[in-house]
């Protein structure tokens, strides 16, 4: 199988410059007749035409113009241009969801036969769609790989490969990739290259400008970040988008509401000052963890000494709020060590370890459990409890991962509170 990229697929994206900041970029808006500051929300599903002339025209250039609102709508395509100008894109995609969005974009470049690269630790559903969808039904090759070293990536190129999916931070363990490098590395081999970057935004990092091909966000994390709304967006050269808009888009269907996307303009305008309240609070509580006796480790990219702390500044400008954390209890909980020990399949330290997780989650009377982040509100989630149920132990723990490990979200709470919530559930343990 030739190793070239499909026809579609761009060799390079020249991020448009503004001289804007993103402060300012997110509060301005298109031109409006009547010189509302907030746009309309264009609930219709079409618009009609004076005359056969009109419509035949706009058939010529359906991307860009109103004819059906599955395919365009007003209010859609200025959450889309405010969204491709804040990430220095020179276009953006709105879909129902960030896994619409992911499922699209790694549509649009394989093929049946074809092989793609993927970090190990990337979003659980992404996995599933690789390795129980795609690889049954289009017999897709895929290797899995760390992520933390180019090497592994180069070492994994076929001649058959199409794409490179990363996640960097990825928001299980918040390992990092080097985005500019393995940019060069895909592009000289002809690869198309895909990061979530929903845990950084393009506030704090932008991979376009690193040399990425398509980046994906779902936007009901941080872009949203009011925890009601469902949405995912792609960004990336207008070629390359409009190429998806034509294919993976109209054909799947997956569209935004036009009433999600206005909600989502009006999440966009506080951005950044929600991200630097959820920076400023995220590094105060992971400072408290890490130094906690009853935590064993604390993932998050902005404390100097998370182990890739060097890449972090490098290549991104801020941090988010999500973090992970492990339990001392968990040092006993080496999944491996524990396989069947007990009728159950899971050792005695197995079990203690999730008990101790359980005993912590269960005192928190300021922070919910959910399993979303990026919200207003502070989260807590234990990995464990889902992927135990989908995962074997041998594939559970080959993820770096343990039944005392914690997902935490800092909202915009007061830090303080938050703190104190944490330290009084971490007597429990």
């Amino acid at each position: 199988m030739s190793s070239h990229p499909p026809s579609s697929y761009p060799e390079s994206l020249s991020c448009p410059e503004n001289p804007l900041h993103p402060e300012t970029l997110l509060c301005q808006r298109g031109g409006d007749a009547f010189g509302a500051v907030v746009p309309p929300i264009y609930q219709n599903s079409l618009f009609t035409f004076e005359s056969w002339e009109a419509i035949a025209t706009a058939f010529e250039d359906k991307i860009n113009t109103p004819i059906y609102s599955r395919g365009h709508n007003p209010t859609v395509v200025e959450a889309e241009r405010v969204l491709a100008a804040f990430a220095g894109a020179e276009k953006a995609k709105l879909f129902a969801s960030g896994m619409a969005a992911i499922s699209a974009g790694i549509l649009h470049f394989l093929q049946p036969g074809c092989h793609v690269i993927c970090v190990r630790n990337a979003y659980g559903p992404v996995l599933a769609l690789l390795e129980q969808y795609l690889l049954p039904k289009f017999n897709i090759e895929q290797s899995f790989v760390g992520g933390a070293e180019v090497e592994e990536f180069a070492a994994c190129i076929r001649d058959n490969t199409r794409l490179i999916y990363l996640e960097s931070p990825a928001s299980g363990l918040f390992g990092l990739q080097d985005l500019a490098a393995i940019a060069a590395l895909a592009k000289a081999h002809g690869i198309a290259t895909m990061v979530d970057n929903t845990w950084a935004t393009p506030l704090f990092q932008r991979p376009l400008a690193l040399g990425i091909d398509l980046e994906v966000h779902s936007c009901s994390k941080y872009l949203g970040g009011h925890s009601d709304i469902i949405a995912g967006v792609l960004l990336g050269s207008a070629a390359l988008l409009d190429a998806i808009h034509s294919r993976e888009f109209e054909l799947l269907g997956a569209r935004i509401a036009p009433m999600e996307a206005w909600f989502l303009l009006r999440s966009l305008r506080t951005l950044p000052l929600r991200m630097a309240r959820h920076q400023q609070s995220a590094l105060a509580v992971a400072s408290m963890l890490a130094a906690h006796p009853k935590v064993a480790r604390v993932d998050y990219p902005g404390l100097a000494g998370f182990p890739q702390a060097e890449l972090a500044r490098r290549q991104m400008s801020g941090f988010s709020g999500l973090m992970g954390f492990r339990l001392k209890a968990s040092l006993k909980a080496g999944l491996k060590a524990g396989l069947g020990d007990g009728a159950d399949g899971m050792g005695t330290d197995v079990r203690d370890a999730e008990a101790a997780a359980r005993r912590f989650v269960n005192a928190l009377k300021l922070i919910r459990i959910g399993v979303s982040w990026g919200g207003h509100e502070s989260l807590i989630y234990a990995p464990a409890i889902g992927y135990q149920k989908e995962l074997d132990p041998e594939r559970f723990a080959a993820l770096g991962l343990s039944p005392a490990q914690m997902r935490l979200s800092v909202g915009l709470e007061h830090v303080g509170d938050l703190i104190a919530d944490l330290q009084q559930a971490l007597e429990k343990v």
